[in-house]
């Protein structure tokens, strides 16, 4: 096969002709000179069977020389088994996608199917799932301890050592839920990709073996009745703010979470219906507590002091944010009560136990812990079905904690139906 069949005088003297024509310089190369006058590098070459054509630049921009290296290169390609055409495609897709992440990080956005690109289409497909809280927070954890290893990494090339990385430093914190919780996600995000054709496999799979399997921890709490009357009248001695000490004075009342209880609304509080509505993020569902007259009445003495505001307990920073999560936790430990004695959680452990033992029907104190089940059918069945009882529970409760507080010998009878 001839090559380098003219030399550079022949392509420079060629003048336009009344059609277009090629001077080959051999091997598949040739100058094309148009009518108009143009003089462009072409490569014809034959690829399985299909008859192909390249173009290498406008004669005399690219040289004869650079003409012929990439005429060279575009053999060895051939004879390499690749179509040169379909590399220089790649090339040119490679080099857009690169201008295209590189606008994207400027403007604040994840590299085109990297980890996080791909999840940020995963959150947004569930978002429907899960309440704003929850969204919220998975977001939170996977941007603050998955993205600064993953989050620029194609998805495709992620390998089980990264996920590993990504966790190490939870699992040596001794922080397995987190871990857990995490990983759990990162496979999700896997099954996403996988199922919309971004990657083949899941490298989180094997990464779940090296998390420690987290043992459950109780979260302590005072059961025995003498007991919690000396924890209510230290309650009740307590010097916090008001605020802290109308939230630390309800809480064995309602025995709610401790989030829920510090983030009360006052749109949720209807003191004349004796009734306090919070949605639960954490099973999803709008809960009745029916308020007893003593717990009327702590809300109706801090009325006056929170009411125009939003939070029944709002932070005392004036920020417009609820009571901070470590508020009651801090109270009961000034109080002399450490974490392994008794928690915020701990209330409802208190209630849950002695309201049993009283008699009063499992389900009804279920379903006053905001344990709903996941079907709502059943949960509106069970909101109405136990409501009633439920009231006169709350109000039993009350009055017990108050025979307690005030150290008489309250026996506790089986209540009455």
């Amino acid at each position: 096969m001839a090559l380098n069949i003219n030399k550079d005088t022949v392509y420079r003297a060629a003048k336009p002709k009344d059609k277009d024509y090629f001077i080959s310089d051999g091997g598949g190369l040739s100058l094309v000179v148009g009518k108009n006058g143009t003089k462009i590098w072409k490569f014809i070459f034959t690829f399985e069977g299909k008859r192909k054509k390249l173009s290498f630049g406008v004669y005399p921009d690219t040289t004869l020389e650079s003409a012929r290296r990439k005429a060279e290169d575009a053999r060895q390609q051939i004879s390499d088994g690749f179509d040169p055409s379909e590399a220089r495609k790649a090339i040119k897709a490679a080099r857009q996608v690169t201008k295209s992440n590189d606008e994207r990080t400027k403007a604040g956005l994840p590299i085109i199917d990297s980890f996080a690109d791909i999840t940020r289409q995963w959150l947004s497909s569930i978002a429907h799932l899960t309440s704003s809280t929850t969204h919220t927070k998975k977001t939170s954890r996977i941007e603050r301890l998955a993205f600064p290893i993953l989050g620029d990494k194609p998805i495709s090339e992620i390998k089980s050592s990264d996920i590993l990385a990504v966790l190490k430093p939870l699992i040596h914190k001794h922080q397995l839920e987190t871990a857990h919780r995490l990983h759990a996600e990162i496979s999700s995000i896997f099954a996403y990709a996988i199922v919309h054709n971004f990657t083949d496999y899941d490298p989180s799979q094997p990464v779940a073996k090296q998390i420690p399997a987290q043992k459950v921890k109780h979260r302590a709490a005072i059961i025995d009745p003498k007991a919690v009357g000396q924890l209510l009248r230290d309650i009740s001695n307590y010097n916090g703010t008001f605020v802290v000490q109308s939230a630390f004075r309800l809480s064995p009342l309602l025995f709610q979470r401790p989030g829920e209880i510090r983030q009360m609304l006052w749109s949720d509080v209807d003191l004349d219906a004796m009734e306090w509505k919070p949605y639960i993020s954490k099973t999803d569902f709008h809960h009745i507590v029916p308020l007893s007259r003593q717990a009327v009445c702590i809300l109706e003495a801090i009325k006056p002091l929170t009411g125009n505001g939003v939070y029944v307990f709002p932070s005392s920073r004036g920020d417009g944010r609820p009571m901070s999560d470590n508020t009651i936790r801090t109270a009961l430990k000034s109080l002399g009560y450490e974490s392994d004695v008794m928690t915020a959680h701990g209330f409802r452990t208190t209630a849950s136990t002695l309201l049993n033992e009283q008699g009063w029907s499992p389900d009804a104190i279920e379903r006053q812990l905001a344990h709903s089940p996941r079907d709502q059918v059943r949960a509106a069945y069970n909101r109405a079905q136990y409501l009633d009882e439920r009231r006169r529970m709350m109000q039993a409760w009350a009055d017990y904690l108050d025979g307690l507080k005030s150290g008489a010998q309250v026996i506790q009878f089986p209540r009455q139906a």
